[in-house]
């Protein structure tokens, strides 16, 4: 009869009432939770390190790009053009290479510039006094476009300013280029390979947790199953559950995360300075937070949900 009556309801109301009853059940599963307080605890515990290593590594891969941005000069690439070139001549020259798509920026230096910043950083100030000419020529530093800072983009470009007229040679590190992206890779392929298997750890985690509770309640199941309840009814309270392990230890996780951020920003702090550096540590932040919390309970409901499966279809009353 009750059925039959809440059939009869606008269906507004029946709508309303199902969420109603998904909230009622949503919070009562996070008050079972502490049923078995100390359990609860050492899962969430496991949970929200596992989840804080993965986030730890993001942190560190974010960082590392921060730091790669800020070595674009890396990619700088010099051309030094001849002696006898007017200035007029370089001008032009610079305004054309700034045309460019694939040029961010140019900076030009004067031989007097050159020069002059060549006394300051070699030492040999005494001895440049008694050179007849300036022997330096000028040199056009172009800056690739961020799309280019890369071996095979920043070659092409070379080779493309390189026919300059005016250009006698065009200069580029590519060893280090290489070897930066190189470690780059290699960190982005490491600290997915190490996030992958600790979220697996994740799901192994909440669905060996469920399946425990499962077992614990079978008896209560028995007995809904006895009466008639579905399955979705059944099921409900330990996805819920699921959904609170991941959400409760993704907050646990960017806890750790920024815990372990500030720790070590004096240590960055100390390292930048030796590097007459101003860098400073990136922490996670809210948008990088909530898609961890986000993670955690997607996490929670997927393995809730085969744990679920897997383990109350099994069960049957006696």
């Amino acid at each position: 009869m009750a059925i039959r009556a809440r059939h009869k309801q606008p269906p507004l109301r029946r709508f309303m009432m199902y969420w109603v009853d998904h909230a009622r059940q949503a919070f009562a599963s996070l008050g079972e939770l502490w049923r078995n307080p100390l359990a609860s605890l050492m899962t969430l515990a496991v949970l929200g390190v596992s989840l804080a290593l993965p986030s730890c590594f993001h942190v560190l891969l974010k960082n590392a790009e921060v730091v790669e941005g800020s070595w674009q000069t890396s990619s700088q690439i010099s051309l030094y053009l001849r002696k006898d070139l007017p200035e007029q001549n370089i001008l032009d020259m610079k305004q054309r290479i700034l045309l460019y798509p694939e040029v961010e920026s140019v900076t030009y230096m004067s031989r007097d510039e050159a020069l002059k910043e060549f006394r300051e950083i070699s030492g040999f100030g005494d001895a440049l006094d008694y050179l007849d000419s300036n022997p330096l020529p000028p040199v056009l530093s172009v800056i690739p476009d961020p799309r280019w800072q890369n071996p095979e983009g920043a070659a092409e470009l070379l080779n493309k300013l390189s026919n300059e007229d005016g250009v006698e040679q065009g200069k580029l590190d590519l060893q280090w280029l290489t070897r930066l992206q190189g470690i780059m890779n290699l960190l982005r392929h490491t600290i997915t390979g190490i996030a992958v298997l600790l979220l697996s750890a994740v799901l192994l985690i909440v669905g060996n947790t469920l399946r425990l509770n499962i077992l614990n309640q079978r008896s209560e199941i028995e007995v809904l199953k006895l009466v008639g309840a579905t399955d979705a009814f059944i099921h409900r309270p330990f996805l819920y559950t699921g959904i609170w392990f991941g959400v409760i230890g993704g907050m646990l996780a960017w806890w750790l995360t920024e815990v372990m951020v500030i720790w070590s920003e004096g240590v960055v702090k100390e390292l930048a300075g030796l590097y007459n550096s101003n860098f400073r540590l990136v922490g996670m932040g809210a948008v990088d937070g909530i898609n961890l919390i986000l993670l955690g309970a997607l996490l929670g409901l997927i393995a809730s949900w085969f744990s679920v499966h897997r383990h109350i279809r099994d069960i049957e009353p006696s």
